[in-house]
């Protein structure tokens, strides 16, 4: 279970690399089916690939920019602006499945050999499985420890297949966890302090499961999460708190919402998602009851009040790229060499 929520998460990419073709062809046909891979039986091309990747892969220059509208002008203390809607507009991006996370590789090719390979991957956040025969074994050990390699598998055990699809997803998960961190950590305050609410991150873990989620992006206006599962069907997870639901309430006061209106907000059977004004109730607003969302409410380091929407108006979702189209894409490419 999550202990925390990744501002944003996706499928991403895993890279083989082994000098025999059979065996990854054979290794191809025991993967999690869900997978998205390429194989590479040169290690040149392996390293082509890998390194000529736009460096921008995890979308934080999207996020974080310099601050310029300040009066400091010292350049030692440099202000770094966070752009929160950006992190929901990475959904737009149709090669974020693409980035590559973990790279697998086998020790015993030819120059270089899987150590050497290891070291020359230029993107430090890559995580890197090694596989490695009994000779070997010593090398993997030194070289996790050094922490030139992130986790390293025998290759001849009887289950060192189950044992690398366990060790893929927690690459691939501690991959995504690192390129979110800093996002979570300047945002879990306020408004976003969900985020680390490790009690909410399990029941949301549930959620993702019952709907097969497999990407999502923090929501700005309203706060939450926008998910979608494999065939690209959007649920837009909306989250409120006691405090957040008091100020779309004092803006309902504002602009003469109805007494149902309240009853209905308070008895916190239905939230409103008013997505033509970013979530705050609509001047001059007769029908509002089209608006309101069945909710539920959780228990967790604090109070939450949530609900989800199926195919949310109002976001621009219909040219995202559904994972599934991206792994039929990748299943008709030509193999890389």
């Amino acid at each position: 279970m999550m202990k925390a929520i990744k501002p944003f998460a996706y499928p991403t990419t895993v890279a083989f690399v082994d000098d025999s073709a059979s065996f990854l062809s054979n290794l191809s046909l025991q993967l999690d089916p869900r997978l998205a891979f390429r194989m590479f039986s040169s290690s040149t091309q392996a390293l082509k690939f890998l390194n000529e990747r736009p460096a921008h892969e995890q979308g934080t220059e999207l996020i974080f920019s310099p601050y310029h509208d300040r009066t400091e002008e010292n350049d030692a203390q440099q202000v770094v602006a966070m752009r929160v809607d950006a992190i929901r507009s990475l959904v737009h991006e149709p090669a974020r499945f693409d980035s590559v996370s973990v790279v697998v590789v086998d020790y015993d090719m030819p120059e270089p050999n899987g150590l050497d390979f290891c070291r020359r991957i230029a993107n430090p956040a890559v995580k890197k499985i090694m596989l490695t025969g009994k000779a070997d074994e010593h090398v993997a050990v030194r070289s996790f420890n050094e922490g030139i390699i992130d986790r390293f598998i025998r290759k001849h055990e009887v289950d060192a297949v189950e044992t690398l699809n366990h060790a893929i997803r927690d690459m691939q998960d501690a991959y995504l966890d690192w390129a979110g961190a800093s996002v979570r950590d300047a945002l879990s305050v306020a408004e976003y302090g969900f985020l680390k609410d490790s009690a909410l991150a399990a029941h949301v873990s549930g959620l993702f499961e019952s709907l097969g989620i497999v990407e999502h992006y923090l929501s700005y206006q309203p706060h939450g999460l926008l998910m979608f599962d494999e065939a690209g069907t959007a649920y837009l997870l909306v989250i409120h708190t006691d405090e957040t639901l008091r100020g779309v309430r004092e803006i309902a006061v504002e602009q003469g919402a109805p007494s149902s209106f309240f009853e209905e907000l308070d008895s916190h059977r239905k939230l409103p998602y008013f997505w033509q004004t970013e979530g705050h109730y609509p001047s001059q607003c007769e029908e509002w009851q089209p608006y309101m969302h069945p909710a539920s409410v959780f228990q967790g380091e604090r109070r939450y009040i949530y609900t989800v929407i199926k195919q949310p108006a109002g976001l621009a979702l219909d040219a995202i790229l559904p994972y599934e189209t991206y792994l039929r894409e990748l299943d008709g490419e030509v193999p890389a060499a």
